[in-house]
């Protein structure tokens, strides 16, 4: 046991180090293990945790430095550094202005005269082999990106250099590079868009934690003064050995200790952690506290129920750019009611939902029965909810541009439960059908 806590104690100690670093110095594993006096191993988990954590970065011919992280309230916008790594590209000169942040991109496909008119200071030029296009963007602040893997004149680089503005080259053609950049700044988006645990913990003061030494009098009298009733147990390290709730304590006397009442070893969650991941472990486990920790299982804050959803749903009221597939997949279709007030959902079978034989994606059937069976249980109870198991049956196919209903059908719904039958048809015929059972995030 000794043992395990020296290695998690050195483990600490060079995360610690490495974050006393300046920004900027390069760090070297073999170096690190000799000055902390530890193995090669050892240092490369530090280091690799480190870059989880968002300290440390590792570029391509130039190794490991320490970086200051960003925080995520800070737009995460590409750098040139970023655009040479998406595009498979390498530097031609002006190495100095990798770390410029990109603020858009213009394609040269207009003469050079009207390129000056689109071209200001943080733009990036994707150019193919025109070196007169070359040197009027650096000259207005500009970077270039070269496509088809040509390069440019001796000047040109040598003006990218004294300028620090940074000239790229890649092999592939215009387009895919604009599609590859696109790409890259909707994918940042849509991370963005994801609330993390983090965000909600970088908020909340420092958790009250209870030792398993504490007695229940300890417990009565923080949970008095704070309005908690739920504390996580911990070691003398700060890790957490379990949970203990004022249900788990009401049969203890007051001098006893909390160690027989605590559940041990609890479900916990870690700061990178989505907090709908977080709501779905709440949600199945029926619980309404959750403890949250590090890498080495040491407490670092707590989440309750109520403060999930209530970040979930301020940060619906947000709209951000950039959609996942299944907000892809969902913008073809439309809300409707009939006659008696059901709802139902229509729409029509785009090229990117099939496969190759010209028939839509099983996969994309499901998920078109998933967001109608959660919109449906929505509208009806007024509740948000998660899928906790559904069978499907593919009954016929469906064609590209077939017009098709969502036709979703509540069996039962309870307090935490809501069951349904969603049948999909086309043409009055059914060509899909699926049993679910939903399970409400907002009761445990």
């Amino acid at each position: 046991m000794e043992g395990h806590e020296q290695t998690v104690t050195k483990h600490e100690q060079l995360l610690q180090h490495i974050e006393q670093l300046k920004v900027g110095t390069k760090i070297s594993v073999r170096k690190l293990a000799k000055e902390m006096n530890v193995s090669e191993g050892t240092a490369y988990r530090a280091v690799k945790e480190a870059e989880t954590l968002g300290i440390v970065i590792t570029k391509e011919r130039i190794g490991t430095v320490r970086v200051e992280k960003k925080p995520r309230n800070i737009t995460d916008q590409l750098t040139f550094a970023d655009v040479v790594d998406i595009v498979e590209g390498h530097v031609l000169g002006g190495n100095e202005g990798l770390s410029i942040t990109l603020n858009k991109y213009v394609i040269g496909a207009m003469k050079v005269d009207a390129m000056a008119r689109y071209i200001d200071t943080g733009s990036l030029l994707i150019v193919g082999n025109r070196e007169n296009a070359h040197s009027l963007a650096i000259e207005h602040g500009a970077g270039v990106l070269i496509t088809g893997g040509f390069g440019t004149s001796r000047e040109v680089k040598s003006l990218a250099d004294r300028l620090g503005l940074p000239i790229i080259s890649s092999r592939h053609d215009t387009f895919t590079v604009a599609s590859m950049i696109n790409r890259a700044i909707f994918d940042r988006l849509i991370k963005k868009k994801i609330m993390l645990v983090e965000d909600l913990i970088g908020l909340k003061p420092k958790p009250y934690s209870l030792k398993a030494t504490s007695t229940a009098e300890d417990f009565w009298r923080i949970s008095e003064r704070t309005g908690a009733t739920s504390f996580p147990v911990t070691d003398e390290w700060n890790r957490v050995l379990g949970i203990v709730s004022r249900r788990d304590i009401e049969s203890v006397e007051p001098g006893q200790t909390i160690e027989r009442a605590m559940v041990r070893s609890p479900v916990t969650a870690g700061m990178l952690t989505s907090l709908a991941s977080a709501a779905q472990i709440m949600t199945w486990e029926g619980i309404d506290f959750l403890p949250v920790v590090d890498r080495n299982r040491k407490l670092t804050g707590v989440l309750t129920r109520r403060e999930v959803l209530q970040a979930m749903r301020d940060a619906r009221e947000h709209s951000s750019l950039g959609e996942t597939f299944d907000h892809l997949i969902w913008n073809g279709f439309a809300e409707e009611r009939d006659a008696e007030g059901r709802l139902f959902f229509h729409g029509f079978i785009t090229p990117q939902m099939a496969t190759d034989l010209g028939t839509i994606s099983e996969g994309v059937i499901t998920s078109v029965m998933v967001q109608a069976a959660l919109r449906m249980a929505k509208d009806h109870s007024g509740n948000d909810y998660v899928v906790d198991n559904m069978s499907t049956y593919f009954i016929r196919p469906v064609q590209i541009e077939d017009a098709v209903t969502v036709m979703p059908l509540v069996l039962e719904v309870g307090r935490r439960i809501c069951r349904l039958e969603i049948g999909i048809s086309h043409e009055e015929q059914t060509v899909a059908k699926a049993i679910m059972t939903l399970h409400s995030i907002e009761n445990g």
